[in-house]
């Protein structure tokens, strides 16, 4: 992972018991504290994955490789940040804040220009008071 923001790693577990990490960016106050800021907006990438649930080593790197593209384009033009990745169980699932769904899916789409069609599932909900956010960081263990 490129260096945007500071991130911490905590194992979890999915419904059915199998293991999620969960990544977490801490340093998002800037973002949680502007008004503008309300969407939650998640995009998940199902994939075929090893007997532990992760991506086989091609698939990880391409999804480094893109979680670095999203990265690097949203650094530039700061209308969403990365809060969270959740890895396991046959899925990712990044996790973004945004100002605008309209200006969110331009920048997907420009990070995403380089790559081959992706298997991506793209949900938001309003979330002004960052509660999927604090539920996420309670998977940290310090």
């Amino acid at each position: 992972m490129a260096d945007y923001g500071q991130w911490w790693t905590a194992p979890a577990e999915s419904e059915d018991g199998r293991l999620i990490m969960v990544t977490g960016r801490e340093d998002v106050g800037a973002f949680r504290s502007n008004p503008r800021f309300t969407i939650r907006v998640e995009v998940t990438w199902p994939y075929e994955a090893e007997a532990s649930g992760m991506p086989y080593e091609a698939t990880s790197t391409m999804m480094e490789e893109v979680q670095d593209a999203l990265q690097e384009v949203l650094h530039k033009d700061p209308v969403a940040v990365m809060t969270g990745i959740f890895t396991g169980a046959g899925e990712r699932t990044m996790v973004f804040y945004t100002l605008s769904t309209h200006i969110f899916n331009k920048k997907l789409n420009e990070a995403l220009a380089p790559f081959p069609l992706l298997p991506l599932q793209i949900t938001a909900e309003n979330d002004p008071s960052w509660e999927a956010y604090s539920e996420m960081t309670l998977a940290r263990v310090d």
